[in-house]
């Protein structure tokens, strides 16, 4: 019996067939002529009824879980900040509980009393330093020097002139306030 080739039913006769009978055999050594026409449909890609149901499942699938998986990583993100949103909050819980502690003492509340808002117990005297430390005087790296120098600038002629020049002018108080001559 012949192998059957692709897309030709079991009981039809090929090309090489034709002028052999049904049941006659080939010899052992001797080639079979093979058409032109069959290489391609080796090599050809066939789709079957299953692969469109195959696909068509895989489609249908993704459609609906695409939509479910977004929703999951969204509130997987969600979950997370509050998680840490919660351990925010313990940690900031742990520290009032630790203030309120504090404040329960009532040493830790006389020495706010006296620090913060400077009160003292009966028969005490207060004292309020104010600016307790010395000034310090401005440090200026230039030498000193034991000669006498002249000035450079002539500041009676600077006055002089800044004296005429402002009754001369023309503008208006709030013009030389605008311009910054003046403020």
């Amino acid at each position: 019996m012949r192998k059957p080739t692709l897309g030709m039913p079991l009981g039809a006769p090929s090309s090489h067939d034709a002028s052999a009978p049904r049941n006659a055999r080939t010899p052992r050594g001797a080639r079979i002529p093979r058409s032109r026409s069959t290489s391609p449909q080796k090599h050809s890609f066939r789709v079957s009824g299953l692969t469109f149901v195959i696909l068509g499942v895989l489609i249908v699938f993704v459609v609906v879980l695409a939509p479910s998986l977004r929703l999951y990583i969204e509130q997987r993100q969600q979950l997370a900040a509050l998680q840490q949103s919660v351990a925010d909050k313990q940690s900031q819980n742990a520290q009032l509980d630790s203030e309120v502690a504090r404040w329960s003492d009532p040493a830790y509340i006389k020495a706010q009393a006296r620090e913060r808002l400077y009160f003292v117990m009966p028969g005490e005297t207060s004292f309020l330093v104010i600016d307790d430390q010395a000034p310090t005087a401005p440090v200026d790296k230039t030498p000193v020097s034991t000669d006498i120098q002249n000035t450079k600038v002539d500041w009676l002629g600077a006055i002089f002139s800044s004296g005429v020049g402002a009754g001369l002018s023309t503008q208006t108080p709030e013009q030389l306030q605008e311009s910054g001559t003046i403020q």
